[in-house]
Protein backbone atom coordinates (compact mmCIF):
# COMPACT_ATOMS: atom_id res chain seq x y z
CA UNK A 1 0.00 0.00 0.00
CA UNK A 2 0.90 3.83 -0.91
CA UNK A 3 1.35 6.25 2.02
CA UNK A 4 -1.24 8.44 0.13
CA UNK A 5 -3.63 5.81 -1.26
CA UNK A 6 -7.05 7.17 -1.41
CA UNK A 7 -5.82 10.58 -1.04
CA UNK A 8 -6.76 13.66 -3.29
CA UNK A 9 -4.05 16.14 -3.90
CA UNK A 10 -3.44 19.37 -6.18
CA UNK A 11 0.32 20.83 -6.45
CA UNK A 12 1.12 23.94 -7.59
CA UNK A 13 3.97 24.72 -9.60
CA UNK A 14 4.15 21.08 -10.86
CA UNK A 15 5.70 21.61 -14.76
CA UNK A 16 9.28 21.18 -13.39
CA UNK A 17 11.72 21.11 -10.55
CA UNK A 18 10.24 20.53 -7.09
CA UNK A 19 6.61 20.28 -8.04
CA UNK A 20 7.21 17.67 -10.92
CA UNK A 21 9.40 15.62 -8.60
CA UNK A 22 6.62 15.61 -5.67
CA UNK A 23 3.66 15.07 -7.93
CA UNK A 24 5.42 12.40 -9.63
CA UNK A 25 6.07 10.90 -5.81
CA UNK A 26 2.35 11.48 -4.68
CA UNK A 27 1.19 9.46 -7.60
CA UNK A 28 3.44 6.53 -6.72
CA UNK A 29 2.29 6.78 -3.05
CA UNK A 30 -1.45 6.23 -4.05
CA UNK A 31 -2.50 9.60 -4.87
CA UNK A 32 -4.75 11.09 -7.09
CA UNK A 33 -3.47 14.37 -8.48
CA UNK A 34 -4.49 17.80 -10.31
CA UNK A 35 -1.52 19.35 -11.08
CA UNK A 36 -1.20 22.76 -12.27
CA UNK A 37 1.10 25.46 -14.14
CA UNK A 38 1.18 28.70 -15.77
CA UNK A 39 3.28 26.64 -18.00
CA UNK A 40 0.87 24.38 -19.93
CA UNK A 41 3.27 21.82 -21.92
CA UNK A 42 5.10 21.29 -18.47
CA UNK A 43 2.53 20.22 -16.60
CA UNK A 44 1.14 18.47 -19.34
CA UNK A 45 3.99 16.28 -19.45
CA UNK A 46 3.84 15.81 -15.89
CA UNK A 47 0.69 14.25 -16.01
CA UNK A 48 1.57 12.33 -18.57
CA UNK A 49 4.57 10.38 -16.61
CA UNK A 50 2.41 9.81 -13.57
CA UNK A 51 0.08 7.93 -16.35
CA UNK A 52 2.52 6.24 -17.63
CA UNK A 53 3.88 4.86 -14.13
CA UNK A 54 0.21 4.20 -13.51
CA UNK A 55 -0.99 7.12 -11.51
CA UNK A 56 -3.58 9.30 -12.15
CA UNK A 57 -3.68 12.84 -12.78
CA UNK A 58 -5.51 15.67 -14.45
CA UNK A 59 -3.22 18.73 -16.19
CA UNK A 60 -4.54 22.46 -15.63
CA UNK A 61 -3.03 25.67 -16.82
CA UNK A 62 -3.23 28.16 -14.69
CA UNK A 63 -1.96 31.02 -12.32
CA UNK A 64 -1.29 30.41 -8.93
CA UNK A 65 -1.77 34.33 -8.33
CA UNK A 66 -4.91 34.84 -9.73
CA UNK A 67 -8.02 34.12 -7.18
CA UNK A 68 -10.37 32.58 -10.21
CA UNK A 69 -7.54 30.41 -11.32
CA UNK A 70 -7.08 29.35 -8.06
CA UNK A 71 -10.58 29.14 -6.91
CA UNK A 72 -11.53 27.05 -10.51
CA UNK A 73 -8.42 24.64 -9.65
CA UNK A 74 -9.34 23.63 -6.00
CA UNK A 75 -13.29 23.56 -7.59
CA UNK A 76 -12.17 21.11 -10.78
CA UNK A 77 -9.97 18.62 -8.34
CA UNK A 78 -12.95 18.07 -5.77
CA UNK A 79 -15.42 17.78 -8.77
CA UNK A 80 -13.01 15.24 -10.80
CA UNK A 81 -12.30 13.19 -7.57
CA UNK A 82 -14.54 13.89 -4.83
CA UNK A 83 -12.57 15.21 -2.40
CA UNK A 84 -9.60 17.18 -1.44
CA UNK A 85 -6.69 15.96 0.90
CA UNK A 86 -3.33 18.01 0.10
CA UNK A 87 -2.41 21.08 -1.88
CA UNK A 88 0.62 21.78 -1.97
CA UNK A 89 1.36 25.53 -2.99
CA UNK A 90 4.68 25.12 -4.56
CA UNK A 91 4.42 27.74 -7.58
CA UNK A 92 7.13 30.31 -7.49
CA UNK A 93 9.06 32.87 -8.46
CA UNK A 94 12.74 34.45 -8.14
CA UNK A 95 13.28 37.07 -9.73
CA UNK A 96 16.52 36.93 -10.11
CA UNK A 97 19.61 39.52 -8.20
CA UNK A 98 18.93 43.02 -8.57
CA UNK A 99 20.14 46.22 -6.66
CA UNK A 100 17.36 47.18 -4.62
CA UNK A 101 17.46 50.67 -5.88
CA UNK A 102 16.82 49.46 -9.03
CA UNK A 103 13.84 47.09 -8.08
CA UNK A 104 10.52 48.82 -8.85
CA UNK A 105 7.20 48.46 -7.27
CA UNK A 106 5.86 46.36 -10.07
CA UNK A 107 8.57 44.29 -9.60
CA UNK A 108 7.90 43.81 -5.94
CA UNK A 109 4.16 43.21 -6.66
CA UNK A 110 4.74 40.42 -9.12
CA UNK A 111 6.87 38.55 -7.02
CA UNK A 112 4.84 38.89 -4.17
CA UNK A 113 1.69 37.92 -6.21
CA UNK A 114 3.12 34.36 -6.55
CA UNK A 115 4.44 33.93 -3.91
CA UNK A 116 2.74 35.25 -1.06
CA UNK A 117 -0.55 35.93 -2.82
CA UNK A 118 -0.49 32.80 -4.02
CA UNK A 119 -0.13 30.19 -1.08
CA UNK A 120 -2.76 32.28 0.29
CA UNK A 121 -5.19 32.01 -2.03
CA UNK A 122 -4.35 28.04 -1.77
CA UNK A 123 -4.83 28.12 1.78
CA UNK A 124 -8.09 29.97 1.79
CA UNK A 125 -9.84 28.08 -1.29
CA UNK A 126 -8.56 24.88 -0.27
CA UNK A 127 -9.49 25.31 3.21
CA UNK A 128 -13.18 26.17 2.13
CA UNK A 129 -13.20 22.44 1.22
CA UNK A 130 -11.04 21.11 3.75
CA UNK A 131 -13.56 22.06 6.74
CA UNK A 132 -16.39 20.64 4.88
CA UNK A 133 -14.84 17.64 5.06
CA UNK A 134 -13.32 17.66 8.37
CA UNK A 135 -9.63 17.30 7.42
CA UNK A 136 -6.70 18.39 4.84
CA UNK A 137 -2.88 18.81 5.00
CA UNK A 138 -1.72 21.79 3.44
CA UNK A 139 2.32 22.25 2.46
CA UNK A 140 3.61 25.58 1.70
CA UNK A 141 7.19 26.22 -0.55
CA UNK A 142 9.31 28.75 1.30
CA UNK A 143 13.25 29.15 1.01
CA UNK A 144 16.20 29.38 3.19
CA UNK A 145 16.01 32.73 1.30
CA UNK A 146 13.22 33.78 4.10
CA UNK A 147 15.37 33.08 7.00
CA UNK A 148 19.15 34.44 5.65
CA UNK A 149 20.27 37.58 3.88
CA UNK A 150 20.43 37.40 -0.11
CA UNK A 151 21.97 40.46 -1.52
CA UNK A 152 19.95 41.67 -4.85
CA UNK A 153 16.89 39.05 -3.99
CA UNK A 154 14.86 41.53 -1.55
CA UNK A 155 11.74 41.06 -2.77
CA UNK A 156 12.17 37.23 -2.96
CA UNK A 157 13.47 36.61 0.47
CA UNK A 158 10.35 38.99 1.46
CA UNK A 159 8.04 36.87 0.02
CA UNK A 160 9.68 33.51 1.70
CA UNK A 161 9.29 35.09 5.10
CA UNK A 162 6.08 35.53 4.79
CA UNK A 163 5.14 32.10 3.74
CA UNK A 164 6.33 31.11 6.42
CA UNK A 165 4.04 33.40 8.37
CA UNK A 166 1.41 32.20 6.68
CA UNK A 167 2.09 28.83 7.77
CA UNK A 168 2.07 29.27 10.99
CA UNK A 169 -0.93 31.76 11.55
CA UNK A 170 -2.94 29.51 9.36
CA UNK A 171 -1.96 26.68 11.21
CA UNK A 172 -3.46 28.05 14.18
CA UNK A 173 -6.49 28.80 12.80
CA UNK A 174 -7.06 25.68 11.03
CA UNK A 175 -6.37 23.61 13.84
CA UNK A 176 -9.77 22.81 15.25
CA UNK A 177 -10.54 21.98 12.24
CA UNK A 178 -8.10 19.03 11.68
CA UNK A 179 -6.03 21.16 8.65
CA UNK A 180 -2.82 21.15 8.79
CA UNK A 181 -0.64 23.28 7.49
CA UNK A 182 2.95 23.41 7.13
CA UNK A 183 6.12 24.93 4.92
CA UNK A 184 8.96 22.94 3.58
CA UNK A 185 12.14 25.35 3.69
CA UNK A 186 14.44 24.09 0.65
CA UNK A 187 17.95 25.07 0.23
CA UNK A 188 19.51 26.21 -3.00
CA UNK A 189 18.19 24.01 -5.32
CA UNK A 190 19.09 22.53 -8.72
CA UNK A 191 15.67 23.67 -10.42
CA UNK A 192 15.26 25.47 -13.92
CA UNK A 193 13.91 28.83 -11.39
CA UNK A 194 17.78 28.59 -10.42
CA UNK A 195 19.55 27.83 -13.67
CA UNK A 196 20.54 31.66 -14.94
CA UNK A 197 22.43 31.34 -11.66
CA UNK A 198 23.36 28.13 -11.36
CA UNK A 199 24.55 28.36 -15.33
CA UNK A 200 28.03 29.82 -14.29
CA UNK A 201 30.09 27.62 -12.81
CA UNK A 202 31.82 29.79 -10.14
CA UNK A 203 28.59 30.85 -8.28
CA UNK A 204 27.72 27.26 -9.04
CA UNK A 205 31.07 26.33 -7.47
CA UNK A 206 30.21 29.03 -4.42
CA UNK A 207 27.08 28.15 -3.77
CA UNK A 208 27.77 24.09 -3.28
CA UNK A 209 30.35 25.00 -0.79
CA UNK A 210 28.66 26.87 1.05
CA UNK A 211 26.45 24.35 1.82
CA UNK A 212 27.59 21.68 5.03
CA UNK A 213 26.78 18.51 3.04
CA UNK A 214 28.47 19.83 -0.19
CA UNK A 215 25.95 19.75 -2.76
CA UNK A 216 23.16 21.48 -4.53
CA UNK A 217 19.16 20.23 -3.97
CA UNK A 218 17.80 17.80 -6.16
CA UNK A 219 13.78 17.89 -6.29
CA UNK A 220 13.91 14.59 -5.38
CA UNK A 221 15.68 15.83 -1.76
CA UNK A 222 12.52 17.48 -1.06
CA UNK A 223 9.53 15.16 -2.51
CA UNK A 224 9.81 12.66 0.13
CA UNK A 225 9.48 15.32 2.86
CA UNK A 226 6.43 16.81 1.06
CA UNK A 227 5.05 13.05 0.98
CA UNK A 228 5.21 12.81 4.78
CA UNK A 229 3.73 15.99 5.18
CA UNK A 230 1.13 15.02 3.10
CA UNK A 231 0.31 11.76 4.66
CA UNK A 232 -1.23 10.43 8.13
CA UNK A 233 2.40 9.90 9.91
CA UNK A 234 2.61 14.00 10.00
CA UNK A 235 -1.05 13.70 11.53
CA UNK A 236 0.55 15.50 14.49
CA UNK A 237 2.38 18.25 12.64
CA UNK A 238 1.32 21.72 11.76
CA UNK A 239 2.54 24.93 12.06
CA UNK A 240 6.01 23.98 11.31
CA UNK A 241 9.17 24.63 9.31
CA UNK A 242 10.59 21.57 7.85
CA UNK A 243 14.36 22.36 6.79
CA UNK A 244 15.93 20.70 3.76
CA UNK A 245 18.46 22.69 2.76
CA UNK A 246 21.91 20.33 3.22
CA UNK A 247 22.86 21.92 6.74
CA UNK A 248 23.10 25.42 5.24
CA UNK A 249 21.16 27.34 7.95
CA UNK A 250 23.28 25.32 10.49
CA UNK A 251 25.91 27.68 9.84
Amino acid sequence: MGRLDGKVAVVTGAASGIGRATSVLFAREGARLLVADQNADGVEETAQLIAQAGGTAHAMAGDAGHEASVKSLIDDAVSAFGALDVVHANAGVSGGRVPIFEQTEEYWRQILQINLIGPFLAIKHAGMRMVEQGRGSIILTSSVAGLRANAGAAAYSASKAGVMGLARVTAVAYAQKNIRVNAIVPGTMETPMNHSVLSDQESRDQLSRAVPLGRLGQPDDISGLAVFLASDESAYCTGGFYMCDGGLTAV
